[in-house]
């Protein structure tokens, strides 16, 4: 049996998940951290995913004046493209992101032209809305290992690139987690078996590097975190072994994007199949027993974008 996605659900720790309402129910989550009545969000969703955040909060008793910090795992749209927006209902909040993505998010001019290249102009309006840019005045730059006494929570910042050259992830102190954004991959509740997480890495366009996703992905573990908290998607446990997941398909991927041949379209194409192949076969040997075609409907858009952002790590390994 699937299981059944809610719009919040509620972690010990005064963590909770709210889903993001980005394409489907379960693909992403805005998550809050809430201590003495003040909250932490950690990634926006989009501008759309605005009033649901503000119903998770009213429904914890909470009102947007509650809201001190905003936590920007990255730039890209599904993680950042709301920030803006709750800065301008959450009169106390500040803005922390990372020192090479703070500019994208005080004028986002050249992000949402680069989105819209990926996507195109309709339906970037239909995914991210409008992108408000965030006062700088109220934007702090986290660098690597910057802290945030959270009403004695200790909010930890780790540079971590590898998806991304402008990507933190933040550990908390009393959870013992990691909020990880793409940093720590994509594991869908629907691919669940026995309460076993599958997971898969994100090495979606422009900044990907294995060995630099690789690297962050110990630095996570040195840690040694009990849970880690997914933008795409929740709460997940048993790191250990979802790490060496993760390797050994950071490294797979990277092997395809090699091999792969052709030209232009045909070889896009050619490399989406063969990333679609790898990983119905992966959750297969991890038990999935969804029908083949629900698994590629699932995939199709990380499948799609994984093989955009090989294509240019290849290119550019290529020129170098």
């Amino acid at each position: 049996m699937l299981p059944t996605l809610r719009p919040v659900m509620h972690h010990d720790h005064g963590i909770h998940t709210v889903d993001a309402g980005y394409v489907r129910a379960g693909l992403a989550a805005v998550h809050l951290i809430v201590q003495d009545g003040q909250v932490a969000l950690f990634d926006t969703g989009t501008r759309h995913s605005v009033p649901g955040v503000l119903a998770a909060l009213c429904d914890l008793g909470l009102g947007p004046e509650a809201v001190e910090w905003i936590l920007a795992s990255h730039v890209h749209l599904d993680h950042a493209g709301g920030a803006g927006a709750l800065l301008a209902v959450c009169p106390n909040a500040r803005l922390v992101a990372h020192p090479k993505g703070a500019r994208h998010l005080i004028d986002p001019a050249k992000l949402v032209a680069g989105t819209q290249a990926v996507y195109g102009e309709q339906a970037f309006r239909a995914l991210y809305g409008e992108v408000t840019p965030a006062p700088a005045e109220r934007v702090i730059e986290a660098e690597d290992g910057h802290t945030i006494d959270f009403h004695g929570r200790t909010l930890r910042f780790f540079d971590t690139p590898g998806h991304a050259r402008h990507h933190y992830c933040v550990h908390d102190s009393v959870s013992n987690a990691i909020f990880t954004g793409d940093t720590f991959g994509i594991s869908y509740r629907e691919f669940d078996v026995d309460g076993r997480p599958f997971i898969f890495p994100t090495t979606t366009p422009v900044q990907f590097e294995p060995e630099a996703l690789h690297a962050s992905i110990d630095r996570l573990m040195s840690l040694a975190p009990e849970a880690a908290y997914l933008t795409h998607y929740g709460r997940v446990t048993g790191l250990a072994s979802l790490a060496a997941q993760l390797h050994t398909l950071i490294d797979a991927f990277v092997r395809l994007a090699r091999d792969v041949t052709g030209q232009g379209e045909a070889r896009h194409e050619g490399l989406k199949r063969a990333l679609e192949r790898c990983l119905l076969e992966a959750a297969r040997a991890h038990g999935c027993t969804l029908p083949d075609a629900r698994m590629r409907a699932l995939l199709a858009g990380d499948v799609e974008l994984n093989a955009q952002g090989l294509l240019v790590w290849r290119d550019r390994a290529s020129e170098a």
